[in-house]
This record gives C-alpha cells, sequence and structure tokens, in this order.
C-alpha cells in the first residue's frame, strides 16, 4: 500500500498550468471546439475533427450510441484532459491558459454519480460558503425541489449524512448535486448523465430543477433518455467521434437519420 502511494506522489501532473495565466473575461459564456482531436491511446481516435460553438444561454444536448465520444467532450471542457489536436476556447480564450482551479469555478458538472461528505446536508450543498444568507440556501432548496427531502429528515438541513450519502437514494442525490450547483451560481453547467439512474417520479423533480439550473446559463447536457433534451435549443448526435447531425428535436426527428433511429430505438412518444 506504502507502495503504490509513493508512486502516486511521484506521478507527474499531465494537465499543467499555464506559464502566463490567462484573465478571465466577465459574464458571458461562449464555448467554442475548434477542430479537436482526442485519443487516449495513439492513433485511437475517440473525437475527430469536432467543430462547435455553444453561444451564452444555450442549452446544447449532446446525443450518441454508446461509445460516441460524449463524455469525453466533456472532460476535455473541464481539462480532466487536453485536446490532441485542436483547442477549447471560453469566451474566445484557450482553456489551456487558464488555471484549472479558475476554469472550473466558472462551471458546475452534475454526473449520474453523486459523493456527499460526512457532513450536514447544509454543508453538503453550501460546501462551506458563508455567503449564503438562510434565505438564499431556502430558494435554494425549493429550485432544486428538494422540500419533501428536507422535510423527511430528522433535523433538516442540519442532519448529518454518511459518507457518499449512503442513507438517501440515487435520485435524492441527484437532487442535492442539484443545489449543490446553484449554490455556486456557475456561469457554464454541464450535466452528463444526470438522470439516467433515477425512477421516472424523482426524474420528473430533476427535469424541473434541471429547467431552473439552466435559466440564463450556458448549458451542455448529455444524455441517454432522448425524452429529458427535448428542450434544448440544438441536439449535436456523436457517432463514432464525429458530429453526424445538429439540430432541434423537429428538425432532426423530421430529417429522420440518425437521430430519428435513436429516438424510435427507445420507443420515445
Amino acid at each position: 500500500s506504502s507502495e503504490r502511494i509513493f508512486l502516486l506522489l511521484d506521478t507527474r501532473e499531465q494537465i499543467p498550468e499555464p506559464d502566463i495565466a490567462a484573465r478571465m473575461p466577465g459574464k458571458g459564456a461562449m464555448v467554442n471546439f475548434e477542430n479537436v482531436w482526442f485519443s487516449y491511446m495513439e492513433d485511437e481516435w475517440v473525437l475527430k475533427d469536432i467543430s462547435l460553438t455553444v453561444r451564452h444561454g444555450e442549452t446544447v444536448a449532446i446525443v450518441g450510441p454508446t461509445g460516441a465520444g460524449k463524455s469525453s467532450l466533456i472532460h476535455l471542457l473541464e481539462r480532466f484532459y487536453d485536446p490532441s489536436k485542436g483547442r477549447i476556447t471560453l469566451d474566445g480564450i484557450d482553456i489551456r491558459q487558464i488555471p484549472k482551479t479558475q476554469l472550473r469555478a466558472h462551471t458546475a458538472l452534475i454526473t449520474q454519480d453523486v459523493f456527499l461528505f460526512a457532513d450536514t446536508l447544509q454543508r453538503n450543498i453550501t460546501e462551506g460558503n458563508p455567503i449564503l444568507t438562510h434565505e438564499r440556501l431556502q430558494e435554494i432548496v425549493a429550485a432544486s425541489n428538494m422540500e419533501r427531502l428536507v422535510q423527511g429528515l430528522p433535523n433538516g438541513l442540519e442532519t448529518v449524512l454518511t459518507e457518499g450519502g449512503r442513507t438517501l437514494s440515487g435520485g435524492e442525490r441527484q437532487l442535492v448535486a442539484f443545489a449543490r450547483a446553484l449554490a455556486r451560481d456557475p456561469e457554464i453547467m454541464i450535466l452528463d448523465e444526470a438522470t439516467s439512474s433515477v425512477d421516472t417520479q424523482t426524474e420528473r423533480l430533476i427535469q424541473e430543477a434541471t429547467l431552473r439550473l439552466m435559466q440564463n446559463r450556458t448549458a451542455i447536457v448529455v444524455a441517454h433518455r432522448l425524452s429529458t433534451i427535448r428542450h434544448a435549443d440544438r441536439i449535436i448526435v456523436l457517432h463514432r467521434g464525429r458530429i453526424r447531425e445538429i439540430g432541434t428535436h423537429d428538425e432532426l426527428i423530421a430529417k429522420q437519420g440518425l437521430y430519428y433511429k435513436l429516438y424510435q430505438w427507445q420507443g420515445v412518444s
């Protein structure tokens, strides 16, 4: 075990900080993928020549079969990895020139797996942010559809959760993640399969919270359930690492291409 710990400590950082940090612009969050190629292993391309602009305040959904490269696109935006070729810009600035903590402060990533700390529910939402007032916290709880959850806990927001939030259901942990995102007030919302493993009733609550969360924000939504992204301004269909189709839900259904086939396979009405 000690050898593995020292091996980890000796591992060199592969996602470097910029030598000269770019200054982040003010409000506004236009994301641009410029001829982006990416591979985890040499010459095995996961993403191929992706060019895509997500405008400020726009909701863009990313869909496609398993292995199409949807999550990889999100990982590049968060700088968990860097593109093999091409670049990603935020308001015209290459994200490799933005310190990672500053970049991620502008975004909120909600995934299928939510980690909660062994602390009170309130601190799991605020993450120790002392600026949030009690009134603002109550607004966040309401906006994320958490009232029933809070009322059902023995000490409400002061209830201490077990590590990982194992006493909560998967759907309840998702709602806490939405509240946490609202508390951060990010400019860019990223949802990666956030409703893929919840029941229908909880999915409805999450969808309502999603719409509130994405108001006046740039949003990128990766989804397996196509019924959850019909409201998107644009839908990007990925297949084998390339963009195959772009359009609204109605436009893509009328085209009867890959999106239409995915829609038919899911039996969505």
